[in-house]
Formats: structure tokens, C-alpha cells, sequence
């Protein structure tokens, strides 16, 4: 399949307005190596396309519902320094979630809602690694 010139530029230009979305934000960056508070994971937070990816790297044997390599896409926006907020699809699941993602310089938080708002989870983070 061959992208007409318009979707070339159009692709491209998504791409710059989120990196540029993500500068906005003056904050921590979200990128980088993340274990999950409650040690069971670690993942790596990257740009994958106009999006953002959360790729399961390692999976603490046992944990259930969980797989390296499981990737999380997210489709989020500054709201202000070091805080995004968006959606999130689980393409294992096929589920897409309700988030916002708070960056500090070693921890994060994320808050996603699945269910409209009804059934929502809190998750700390400690950074491993940067960009």
C-alpha cells in the first residue's frame, strides 16, 4: 500500500504536533524504562508513530493477565507541565481506556478509567531509565 503525497504530509505533520504537544508540556518526559509499583512489571514508555507506546519489557513469573510484550497505545495531549491526558487502547484486550498520565523527574502516575468513568485504577511508577 503506497501513501499518496497528501497522507505522506499529513502523517508527518501528526507526528511533529505530538512531538511538539509532548515539548509542550515542559515537564519530565514520560520516556524511558518504568517499573510498576507493585513490582510485577516493567515497561517502556516510547513514541510509536503520533502516538505514544507502553510495551510490557519484563513480566514478574506468575502474574496473571500480564505478558512481555503487551503494548498499550496512547493517544494523549498536555494538559500542563509534566501531565497528559487522553485515551489508551490495550490491543491485547481490544480496550480502550480513559487516562492521564502525571510525570514527575523519577515517578509517575497513571489514572486510566475503563466503563465511562465507572471502574477507574491508580498506578505508580519509578523510573529505571530515561530519554
Amino acid at each position: 500500500m503506497t501513501l499518496s503525497r497528501g497522507a505522506l504530509v499529513a502523517a508527518v505533520l501528526a507526528s511533529l504536533l505530538a512531538a511538539a504537544d509532548l515539548a509542550a508540556a515542559a515537564g519530565p518526559s514520560p520516556f524511558g524504562l518504568w517499573a510498576r509499583g507493585d513490582g510485577k512489571t516493567r515497561v517502556r514508555v516510547e513514541r510509536c508513530g503520533a502516538q505514544i507506546c507502553a510495551v510490557n519489557t519484563w513480566v514478574r513469573a506468575g502474574t496473571r493477565g500480564e505478558r512481555a510484550g503487551d503494548r498499550l497505545v496512547m493517544n494523549v495531549k498536555a494538559v500542563d507541565a509534566g501531565r497528559w491526558s487522553g485515551t489508551a487502547f490495550d490491543i491485547r484486550r481490544n480496550r480502550t481506556y480513559r487516562l492521564t498520565v502525571t510525570v514527575r523527574d523519577r515517578s509517575m502516575t497513571t489514572h486510566g478509567c475503563v466503563l465511562a468513568g465507572v471502574v477507574c485504577r491508580n498506578m505508580g511508577w519509578t523510573r529505571l531509565t530515561g530519554e
